[in-house]
């Protein structure tokens, strides 16, 4: 069904689905229930979205904190991205440090994103759409970010298309976490 893939920050996994692929194009399945619980993943996925964006669009770094906080599942339908996560759990032995991922309509790649880290992504194809299911609503009372260049990730551009409310975002070192890997913020 996919191929699963442990990532250094713990919870952190990127699934390999199975492509069907014919004249007609392709199918891809990109959640399946009882295969995500058997792997620890939540599936009680509350709200899906989708973004487009162009070359140079940096989105990023986006969480929701508690009583809100949610787990993310994320993959890029149509275009390329470099997908970034950063662990914002304290007690997690990766605290602070970060993961990228090549996402892309042709790997058809998923990342599955705990509760407690931080997501962002840079566009990297003329166009790119990534598509998100995450398992709470959005509440923008707790909706936050860190600053995309506060952390030590080897972006290959010097200045993105930013939202102001990204731009505005507080660096890392700021950052106060409400997230503890011993709370259960990791699934």
């Amino acid at each position: 069904m996919f191929q699963i893939e442990q990532c250094r920050i713990p919870g952190l996994r990127r699934l390999r689905p199975r492509i069907a692929a014919d004249a007609r194009g392709r199918f891809v399945k990109i959640m399946h229930a009882e295969f995500f619980a058997a792997h620890g993943m939540r599936t009680d996925f509350r709200e899906q979205y989708y973004s487009t964006s162009t070359r140079g669009v940096l989105r990023g770094f986006h969480f929701q904190v508690p009583p809100t906080a949610h787990a993310k599942l994320v993959t890029c339908l149509a275009g390329r991205v470099m997908d970034v996560v950063v662990d914002l759990r304290r007690g997690s032995p990766e605290y602070g440090r970060h993961e990228i991922f090549d996402l892309s309509e042709e790997s058809g790649d998923i990342l599955y994103i705990p509760v407690g880290c931080g997501h962002g992504f840079l566009t990297l194809s003329a166009t790119a759409m990534l598509f998100y299911d995450v398992t709470s609503v959005y509440a923008p009372e707790y909706d936050r970010g860190i600053r995309w260049d506060s952390l030590d990730v080897a972006w290959p551009i010097d200045s993105p298309i930013l939202s102001a409310r990204d731009a505005g975002f507080a660096g890392f070192a700021e950052f106060d976490s409400p997230f503890d890997l011993a709370d259960g913020a990791g699934g």
